[in-house]
């Protein structure tokens, strides 16, 4: 005995959920992301600029990083971290 068209066989579920978001998506239109900083964090900014020895520290570990020649040591790493957590508990 062979059964024809039984439930819903003959529809991919996943097919159905793919329609539901495309016809949310065109009812919404185009969903874009949008970031905004308060005014106290400008202030913030401004007020506390970057030391030139930091600028420095900052810009030679760009540079490695972009070369590919900066190097991580993964012991000091999560000794840092194991510190961080343990104090600040």
């Amino acid at each position: 005995m062979k059964i024809n068209n039984f439930g819903t066989s003959s529809v991919n579920p996943y097919q159905r959920e793919m329609q539901k978001m495309e016809s949310f998506q065109t009812k919404t239109g185009k969903a874009t992301d949008k970031i905004e900083i308060s005014s106290e964090a400008i202030k913030l900014q401004q007020q506390q600029p970057i030391e030139p020895s930091r600028q420095e520290k900052i810009a030679a570990i760009k540079a490695s990083v972009e070369k590919g020649s900066y190097d991580l040591n993964p012991q000091q790493i999560a000794v840092s971290v194991y510190n961080y957590h343990v104090k600040n508990k």
